[in-house]
Parts: C-alpha cells; structure tokens; sequence
C-alpha cells in the first residue's frame, strides 16, 4: 500500500477516535480533574530533526536517505488551525547515472546532494484547543520549494535544481507543560524529477540497436517522474504569547 495512502488511514483513524471526544467526555468531570488540557494560543518556535528516506526515483538519482534539521515558526490562528513556516536542511544520498559508458559502469554512488526545504504549513489540530492527557493529534499539509546544492561529480547532464514539494502529513504533540511540547511527525513528500536528453542518447561506448537500445530512457520514453519519499520527523516546541 502506498505510504500516502497509509498516512491519510491512519488520519482518519485519529479524526474518528478523537474528533469528537472534547465535546462528550469533559461532562462530569471537575475542571481539575478533567483529562482536557487548554493549549497555549500564540507562538510557537520549534528545533527538529528527522530522517528523509525513498528510492529516488527510477533510477535513484533523486535525492533521497539521509538526516534533515531545520527550525519551524507557527501561530495559531483559530482553536484547531494553526499556520507555519519552516525552514530545514539536509546531505541526502543520491546515485549517478552516466549515459554515456558501458552498461556496467552506468551507475556509481551514492554521493552527497545537499537540499534545502522552505515550507509553508496548514495544520488542524484533532482535539480543537485542547490536548487529551497532555496528547494532541493533528493532521497537515505543507507545501514549499526545495534547493538542491549541485553535485561536480555528475557530469551527465542531470540537475536535481529547485523543485516545487508537496508534504501531507499526520503526527501528535505531547505537552510537558503549557509552553513545552515533543512533536512527533510522519510525512510524504512529492516533488517531479526532470531527467536531460542525454538519458535517450545511446552511449557511445556500448551503443545498442533500434530494437534493443542501451539508453537510460528509450526514444519516446518520458523525460520526468513524480516519486514520493517517506519523511519522520521529531520536534521540540516553545510557546509563548506577544
């Protein structure tokens, strides 16, 4: 099963099981007994930290495993809705193909790509303004422009350069007091990789026939590929008020 797919079940789950819960379970219960805790409006400031992971596309030169950091930026706007930005950088694998040489020594790697993620947030929190037992799950989609750093060794023509990304995700904030919070985060991002003519150039040390071509992508094959990539995410917060 794919893992958007994945994600947007298990958000579901999470709507169903606490969606609803603020309204019916605080009756009967004393304010200071109650297992609903008010969240903080304002600001927020959050370090994170996680793993980006994926195959890189069909011929794993996207990038695609390694460690991303970055600092985040939200205000809430509303009791479920809260706005972000965010900023996050890693050195991520990726492989080189080379068009031109023998099918054995097509690939080589994993070198380093460097990318840079800046990202604005929607996130709805499940349970309004309020975490449950100091739990507060929520859904998101974030959407952004990643940079990538350029890679001297890949002298076949292709650049990862500055792609449009798309992040749907799911995750929940665990509160230790009223402005510290651990966020936790399972995301898929979406971005289209462009691939250079020269992937539909027969090499010139191995070339092949028109009925078995050696190129990367055969004549008439396409140029570019959406590929998605898992992203778990940690986070600490600080909330405070202006």
């Amino acid at each position: 099963m794919p893992l958007g797919m994945l994600i947007w079940l298990f958000s579901a789950f999470l709507f169903i099981g606490f969606g609803t819960r603020p309204l019916t379970a605080q009756v009967g219960h004393p304010p200071e007994s109650s297992p609903y805790r008010d969240i903080r409006k304002g600001h927020t400031f959050s370090a994170t930290g996680g793993y980006f992971s994926g195959n890189g596309g069909d011929f794993r030169i996207g990038p695609h495993k390694g460690p991303v950091f970055g600092v985040r930026y939200d205000i809430r706007t509303a009791s479920a809705i809260q706005l972000g930005l965010g900023i996050a950088h890693g050195s991520l694998d990726r492989f080189i193909v080379n068009p031109f040489v023998q099918l054995a020594n097509r690939r080589s790697g994993p070198v380093s790509q460097s990318v840079t993620f800046a990202e604005l947030d929607v996130q709805l929190n499940v349970t309004g303004g309020k975490s449950w037992r100091r739990i507060a799950p929520y859904l998101g989609a974030g959407g952004g422009i990643a940079f990538g750093g350029g890679t001297p060794a890949d002298t076949s023509g292709y650049e990862f350069g500055n792609k449009i990304f798309l992040a749907p995700h799911v995750g929940m904030r665990v509160f230790f007091s009223d402005r510290i919070h651990l966020r936790a985060e399972a995301r898929a991002t979406f971005w289209k990789l462009k691939y250079p003519t020269t992937f539909q150039q027969e090499p010139v040390e191995e070339p092949g026939t028109a009925e078995n071509p050696n190129a990367v992508i055969p004549s008439g094959g396409n140029l570019d590929e959406w590929t998605t990539s898992s992203w778990l995410q940690a986070g600490l917060g600080y909330s405070f008020s202006l």
